[in-house]
């Protein structure tokens, strides 16, 4: 694993951490902040695998464009999209007033993120 890649990956494993944290909070938990880190951990994650295979990215936090330029080298990620809409969601919106998340939503928005964590962390050779 190249040296760049395992520092997105460390930067992912931080955004996941802090998601879970935010996410079961038993008295201030911040579910909006979890669905914003949930994203981040993926979008990172997606970067990782790209860096890794030399795949260069613009500066973005979309992760359908980060996922199309992904199939190239790992086509069956095609079945993250979906995952990856949602997730989209929480690049910006969550870090603004108007958006309020609740716990259902952190708790899916947190599922999305382990199915892309999982698939990533499988293409590494990394435990999941």
């Amino acid at each position: 694993m190249t040296r760049s890649a395992k520092e997105w990956i460390d930067k992912a494993e931080g955004d996941w951490n802090s998601a879970l944290l935010l996410y079961r909070a038993r008295k201030h938990p911040n579910y909006d902040n979890a669905c914003f880190h949930a994203h981040q951990c993926a979008e990172k994650y997606l970067k990782a695998r790209l860096e890794e295979a030399g795949i260069d990215f613009e500066k973005t936090h979309n992760l359908i464009d980060l996922l199309k330029l992904s199939l190239a080298i790992e086509p069956s990620w095609k079945t993250l999209r979906p995952a990856l809409k949602v997730l989209n969601g929480y690049a910006v919106d969550a870090r603004y007033p108007g958006f309020s998340a609740d716990k259902d939503e952190a708790k899916a928005a947190l599922a999305h993120c382990r199915t892309v964590r999982k698939t990533v962390r499988q293409s590494f050779g990394l435990p999941v």
